[in-house]
C-alpha cells in the first residue's frame, strides 16, 4: 500500500479524528441534518442548545434557585436567530459576539415580582458544563440561491458553530492560500454568511502548513500559531501530549461514525496506516493548540477585539506576553507590590492591541480589587491613536487633559482606563509629594524607552512605591538600557523582526543607498564668509561656521533638493506608480520638507503633501538659518485656511493618504515616523539622519503588510546604514543594539538580485526540449502537461519578482549590464505573452500576484525606449573598487594630491583639533570634510581621503574672545562651554543671562568630570578605557542635564543630550591625562 494524498484521507480525516480525541463528539453528517429540521437555511443545532441553555441558566433569587420559562428559553434562541444582518455583516457578527460574552437580560416572574435576570449562552466558568460538538462537509444554503457550500469540518459549542475548518491536500498548489480563499468566498454576499456570522474562529489547515484568523479577515492578516514554552520541559511535555494523543486509539462508536460515511477502503487504509507510529504535522499542533476547550473559550471570550469595524483575534505572541505578564503580576510581595517588566514586540506586531487585551485582563482579575489601570505615551499622536483603540475596542477610556486632572482621575473612583502623556505624567508626579500607595496601579508605558530609564524611573518609583510597571516596545533594547529595563522588572516577552518576518507578520525591507556628488568653490565662499561675518567676534565666527557645515546642512542645499527631487519622482514613478501603493519622505526640517513639496510637483510625475506640526515663531525669529520664517509660516497659514485647526490638517493628509488615490508621497519631518500605521506605505525616502530607535522605528512604516505587497523599501539619500553588507554592524545609531535581535531588520536588495541569473536560467531550461526555438506554438504545445506548466508559472513568477528588484535598483542599471537587461526584458515579454496564451488555452485560474502588472509596465515601457532606464552617472558603485577608486580620483583632483601633508603634521593638528572641536575649524575645511564624511558614508570605513590641504594655515590661536570672565582662564571649561553653546544652541535664552548660565553649567561638567575620573585627588590610570567609569560619566551627565532642564524650565531634545554628552566625554578623554 501507498500514502494516499487525497484531501479526505490526508487532512480532514487526520483533524476529525484529533478533535474527537481532544473531546469533541461527532455528529454525521445525517445527525447533523436531522438536529437541523432537515433544513440547510438553518446552521443552528437547536435541540442541543436549548437543552443546554436550560442546564447552565438558573435564577437565583431570595435563597432558592428558578429555572427560566420555556418562552424566555425560545426568547434566547429567537435572539441568537435573528442577527442584525440588515446593519452589515460585522454588525451582526459583533452582536453575537456581545451576545455570548455579555450575555441577555431576559424579563420573569419569580414570586410575584417581575425582575430582569442574567442570561448566559455559555458557561465561562465551568468549561465541562458545556458541549463540544464536531461534524463534517456541512451543507449551508447559499444567500439567495438554491445550492449549498459545505465547509469541510464545523465545531459547535452549545450547539452554535463557532468554528469553521478548511481542509486541502498538500500537494495541490498553494493549499493553504486555496483554503483561505474558500474561507472569504464563503463570506461573500452570495456565500454562506449565515454560518459564518457566529464563527469566531476560522481555520485553514494543509497538512504541513496551516494558519487561523477570525470572521472576516483579510487574506494577508492569516496568521500561524506557535506554542511559546518558558522551558525545555514544557515544551517536550507539549510534544509528547500530542504524539501521544495522536496515536491513541479512537473509540469504536465515534471510529465507526467517521468510516460509515465512506467507502470501505478508506478503513481499510486507516487500519493499515495506524498500526505504527503517525507523525506529528503541523496542522495536528494548530488543532491541538486552538480548539482545547479550556484554550479555545479562552480565546473567544478574552482575546478577540472589534477594532473600528474590524474584527481581530490575538496573535500568539500578544497571547502567551499576556499570559506570562499576567502570570507575573498575579504574584505580590508582603506590601502587595507586584513586579512588572518589558515587552519588546517588534513594529507592526500588534503591540497596540496587546495593551488594550492586558489592561482588559489586569481589570477583570479576580485577585486584584479595584485595579487602576494608567497608560502613558511620549507623543501626543500615539497618546490619541491609542486611546482611540480602547474606544474602537469598547473599553471605557479617559485621557488626562493636565497633570492635575491626572492626579483628579488617579483619586477618583472610576474604572476606566487612564491615557496620558509622558510629560503631564511627569507633572503629576511633580504635583503628587504623598505620591499614591496603592499595590493596585498598573502603569503601561509605550515605547519605554530613555526618558522612563533615568532619573525619571526613580521619581516614579517614589510617587508609586507599590506600583506595578509595565513597559511596551517595538524597537530593540540597548544594552546600556538592558540593565536599567531591570527596574521595571526585566524582559518579560520577546518578539523580534526575525519572527515577525517568518512569520509574515510584517514584510520584509530592501535598503538602497543613494547619494548626491557635491563640490564646494571654497575661494568665493571663504570671501563670501568673511564679509558676511565681519561684525562677529572670532567666537561668533567660528559658532556660525559650525552651523553652516555640518552635513544635515548640505542635505537641505537647493540645487541638493531639486536633484534628489527628481530621483525621488523618477524612482516611484517607475516602481510604484499604478499600483495603488504609497511612499514617504523624510526631510531634515520644514522649510526643506516644503522646497521638496515645491519641486516635486513643479516635475509633476507625483503627487505629495506635507504634514508639519505648527511653525515655532519664537525658534524661528531666534534662528533664521534653521527655518525660513517666510516659508514655513506662509505655508503653515495657507493650510489652516484650508483646514482650520491643526488636528484637521492632520486628519484630512493622513486620511487622504491612506484611503484615497492622492498624495502619493507624504512629506514628513518628525511626525509619522512612529506610531504611524498605513499598510499602503511602501517606500521610505530618507533624506537627513536617525538614530537608534528613532531609525527602527522610521524604517518600520514600511513593513506593514498589505494585498499584493512583497517588500517594503528604504531609500536612504543621507547614509543612515553606510552599506549593504555590514549595515547593522558599523552604522554607529545601531551598534547598542544587541546584534542577534537585530537580525532581519533589512534585507540586501544585491543577495536578491544576485538570484536573478539562476531563475533565469531556470526558467529557460524547461523549453530545452524545444529545438525550434522561434516556434511559439511549440512552447503552448510543451505546456499542454501540467506537470510542466505549473512550475512555469512558478520559476516565470520568480523571475520577474527578481527582475523588477533589478530594475529599481540604480546599480543593476549600469552601462555594463545593457545587454543583460535587454535579454531579459525581451524573454520577461515573450513569457508574459506564452502565459496569457496557455493560461487562456488550458483553462487555468491562477491567483497571480498584483506586483506582476507593475513589471509589465516596466518591461513595456523599457522595450519601447530602447533601453533608456534611470541612471544617474554621477553615483559611485560601492561593489566595484576600480570605478570607486577612479571617482575618488576625479573627486579630488591633481590639486588636492598634490597639497597634501605630512602624516605627522596631520595628527599634530587633530590632537589640537580634537581639545575643542568648535573653535579650531575652518569654514571651507568643514564643509570638504562634512562633503568627505558622506562619501564615506557610501564607501567604506576607510581613512578620511585626502582631506589634509593645508592645515597648518586654517588654525587660529591665542585666547578666545567672548568667553564670560568666570571661565577665561579654565580651557577645559571654555571646550565644555564652546559644546552646550553649538549643540544646546538658544536652550536658555529663557534666562536673564544665558552666557554666564552656560559657563556655570560648563563649570559643574567639568566638576562632574573630576569626581568620576579623581580619587582622593589622584587621576585614575587609563580611566579613558574603563567602561564602568564611561557609564558613570554618562549617567551622571545625563542627570545633571535632566536638573539643569528644571532649575532653567527648558527642555534638551534626548538626540542633543547624548551627543553633548558624547562630545564631553571625547575632549574629556584627551584632557585629563
Amino acid at each position: 500500500m501507498t500514502p494516499s494524498y487525497i484531501e479526505d484521507h490526508i487532512s480532514q480525516i487526520p483533524a476529525l479524528q484529533l478533535l474527537i480525541k481532544m473531546g469533541y463528539q461527532y455528529v454525521s453528517p445525517d445527525e447533523a441534518m436531522e438536529l437541523r429540521g432537515g433544513r440547510t437555511s438553518n446552521v443552528l443545532l437547536e435541540p442541543i442548545l436549548k437543552k443546554q441553555l436550560e442546564k447552565i441558566n438558573s435564577i437565583q433569587y431570595k435563597d432558592k434557585e428558578f429555572a427560566f420559562s420555556e418562552s424566555n428559553i425560545n426568547a434566547a434562541i429567537i435572539a441568537l436567530r435573528e442577527l442584525p444582518i440588515q446593519d452589515g455583516f460585522i454588525k451582526a457578527n459583533q452582536a453575537f459576539y456581545d451576545l455570548i460574552t455579555l450575555g441577555k437580560s431576559l424579563e420573569q416572574t419569580i414570586l410575584n415580582d417581575k425582575k430582569s435576570f442574567s442570561f448566559q449562552y455559555i458557561d465561562w466558568k465551568n468549561i465541562e458544563n458545556n458541549t463540544f460538538h464536531v461534524t463534517e462537509e456541512y451543507a449551508v444554503l447559499r444567500s439567495e440561491r438554491n445550492d449549498t457550500y459545505r465547509p469541510d469540518i464545523v465545531l459547535f459549542v452549545n450547539g452554535i458553530p463557532m468554528v469553521v475548518i478548511e481542509c486541502k491536500s498538500n500537494v495541490i498548489k498553494d493549499p493553504i492560500n486555496q483554503a483561505i480563499s474558500q474561507h472569504l468566498r464563503n463570506q461573500q454576499e452570495d456565500g454562506i454568511k449565515g454560518l459564518y456570522q457566529y464563527s469566531n474562529l476560522v481555520m485553514s489547515l494543509a497538512v504541513n502548513e496551516a494558519r487561523y484568523a477570525t470572521t472576516a479577515t483579510q487574506k494577508e492578516f492569516w496568521s500561524v500559531w506557535k506554542e511559546v514554552f518558558r522551558t525545555k520541559e514544557e515544551g517536550m511535555q507539549y510534544g509528547d501530549a500530542i504524539r501521544q494523543l495522536k496515536n491513541s486509539e479512537l473509540p469504536n462508536t465515534e471510529r465507526t461514525a467517521i468510516f460509515n460515511q465512506r467507502f470501505s477502503n478508506v478503513l481499510h487504509y486507516f487500519n493499515q496506516l495506524e498500526k505504527e507510529e503517525v507523525i506529528v504535522t503541523e496542522q495536528d499542533k494548530l488543532v491541538f493548540s486552538l480548539c482545547q476547550k479550556q484554550r479555545l473559550l479562552d480565546l473567544i471570550f478574552n482575546y478577540i477585539v472589534y477594532d473600528d469595524g474590524i474584527k481581530k483575534i490575538t496573535r500568539y505572541q500578544q497571547y502567551f506576553a499576556i499570559k506570562e505578564t499576567l502570570k507575573k503580576i498575579s504574584v505580590a510581595d508582603a506590601n502587595g507590590k507586584r513586579t512588572g517588566g518589558v515587552i519588546w514586540h517588534t513594529q507592526g506586531s500588534g503591540k497596540s492591541l496587546t495593551m488594550v487585551m492586558l489592561a482588559q485582563l489586569i481589570a477583570t482579575q479576580k485577585t486584584i480589587k479595584n485595579p487602576k489601570i494608567i497608560l502613558v505615551t511620549d507623543r501626543i499622536d500615539l497618546n490619541t491613536q491609542i486611546t482611540e483603540t480602547f474606544q474602537k475596542c469598547h473599553v471605557d477610556v479617559e485621557e488626562a487633559q493636565t497633570g492635575k486632572h491626572l492626579v483628579e482621575l488617579i483619586n477618583s473612583p472610576t474604572d476606566a482606563v487612564i491615557t496620558t502623556l509622558i510629560h503631564k505624567f511627569e507633572a503629576a508626579i511633580n504635583q503628587s509629594k504623598e505620591g499614591f500607595t496603592s499595590p493596585n496601579i498598573f502603569v503601561l508605558i509605550d515605547e519605554g524607552h530613555r526618558s522612563q530609564y533615568g532619573t525619571f524611573n526613580v521619581k516614579m518609583q517614589k510617587v508609586f512605591p507599590n506600583a506595578c510597571f509595565v513597559a511596551f516596545t517595538g524597537t530593540p533594547l540597548m544594552k546600556k538600557e538592558k540593565s536599567t529595563a531591570n527596574k521595571f522588572g526585566g524582559l518579560i516577552d520577546v518578539y523580534s523582526i526575525t519572527d515577525a518576518v517568518e512569520d509574515k507578520a510584517v514584510v520584509p525591507l530592501l535598503y538602497e543607498g543613494r547619494h548626491n556628488l557635491i563640490e564646494v568653490n571654497e575661494k568665493p565662499l571663504d570671501t563670501f564668509f568673511d564679509k558676511v561675518s565681519e561684525p562677529l567676534t572670532p567666537y561668533g565666527k567660528t559658532a556660525l561656521k559650525r552651523k553652516y557645515s555640518t552635513a544635515n546642512q548640505l542635505n537641505k542645499a537647493d540645487q541638493v533638493i531639486y536633484a534628489r527631487a527628481w530621483d525621488i519622482s523618477e524612482h516611484f514613478e517607475d516602481n510604484i506608480q499604478g499600483t495603488g501603493f504609497k511612499g514617504q519622505l523624510v526631510a531634515p526640517n520644514k522649510t526643506t520638507a516644503i522646497k521638496y513639496r515645491e519641486y516635486i510637483k513643479e516635475i509633476g510625475k507625483v503627487s505629495c503633501e506635507v504634514l508639519i506640526s505648527a511653525p515655532d515663531t519664537r525658534e524661528n525669529y531666534d534662528d533664521a538659518f534653521e527655518e525660513n520664517e517666510d516659508v514655513v509660516l506662509k505655508f503653515y497659514k495657507a493650510m489652516m485656511s484650508k483646514y482650520g485647526k491643526q488636528l484637521d490638517y492632520e486628519k484630512s493628509v493622513i486620511s487622504a493618504f491612506k484611503k484615497q488615490e492622492q498624495p502619493e508621497i507624504i512629506i514628513v519631518v518628525d511626525k509619522l515616523l512612529t506610531g504611524f500605521d498605513a499598510p499602503n506605505n511602501q517606500v521610505l525616502y530618507i533624506t537627513r539622519s536617525l538614530k537608534e530607535h528613532t531609525l527602527l522605528q522610521a524604517i518600520a512604516r514600511v513593513n506593514r503588510v498589505a494585498p499584493g505587497k512583497e517588500y517594503g523599501f528604504i531609500i536612504d539619500y543621507f547614509g543612515n546604514l553606510e552599506n549593504l553588507d555590514n549595515a547593522l554592524n558599523t552604522y554607529s545609531g545601531l551598534n547598542d543594539f544587541e546584534q542577534e535581535e537585530l537580525i532581519g531588520t533589512i534585507i540586501n536588495i544585491n543577495k536578491e538580485i544576485e538570484k536573478l541569473p539562476q531563475a533565469h536560467s531556470e526558467l529557460w531550461d524547461i523549453f530545452k526540449t524545444i529545438k525550434n526555438k522561434y516556434d511559439a506554438e511549440a512552447y503552448s504545445e510543451l505546456l499542454s502537461d501540467e506537470s510542466i506548466r505549473h512550475p512555469f508559472y512558478e520559476k516565470l513568477s520568480a523571475f520577474v519578482r527578481l527582475f523588477k528588484l533589478a530594475m529599481a535598483s540604480i546599480e543593476f542599471n549600469d552601462i555594463e549590464n545593457e545587454k543583460t537587461i535587454d535579454k531579459y526584458k525581451k524573454d520577461s515579454k515573450f513569457f508574459l505573452q506564452l502565459r496569457v496564451d496557455v493560461k487562456r488555452r488550458y483553462f487555468d485560474d491562477l491567483d497571480y500576484k498584483e506586483y506582476e502588472p507593475q513589471v509589465q509596465k516596466l518591461i513595456d515601457k523599457h522595450i519601447t525606449t530602447h533601453g533608456e532606464v534611470l541612471k544617474i552617472t554621477e553615483l559611485v558603485n560601492i561593489f566595484d573598487k576600480e570605478k570607486r577608486e577612479a571617482e575618488v580620483e576625479k573627486m579630488i583632483g591633481k590639486a588636492a594630491k598634490a597639497d597634501h601633508i605630512a602624516t605627522r603634521t596631520v595628527k599634530a593638528i587633530n590632537v589640537k583639533m580634537n581639545e575643542d572641536p568648535i573653535f579650531y575649524k575652518n569654514l571651507s575645511t568643514l564643509i570638504r570634510e562634512a562633503i568627505n564624511d558622506y562619501h564615506q558614508h557610501r564607501i567604506d570605513e576607510a581613512l578620511y581621503l585626502q582631506k589634509a590641504k593645508e592645515y597648518e594655515n586654517q588654525f587660529l590661536t591665542g585666547k578666545q574672545n567672548n568667553v564670560p570672565n568666570s571661565i577665561q582662564d579654565k580651557p577645559n571649561a571654555v571646550a565644555f562651554y564652546n559644546l552646550i553653546n553649538a549643540v544646546l544652541e538658544n536652550s536658555f535664552n529663557n534666562t536673564p543671562e544665558p552666557k554666564e548660565v552656560q559657563a556655570s553649567a560648563a563649570l559643574e561638567i567639568e566638576d562632574c568630570i573630576k569626581n568620576v575620573v579623581y580619587e582622593n585627588s589622584t587621576l585614575i590610570i587609563d580611566w579613558q578605557t574603563n567602561t564602568e567609569i564611561e557609564k558613570e560619566l554618562k549617567n551622571n551627565l545625563d542627570d545633571l542635564l535632566f536638573e539643569k532642564q528644571q532649575q532653567y524650565e527648558t527642555q534638551f531634545s534626548f538626540d542633543k543630550i547624548d551627543e553633548l554628552i558624547e562630545e564631553v566625554i571625547k575632549i574629556a578623554k584627551l584632557k585629563y591625562i
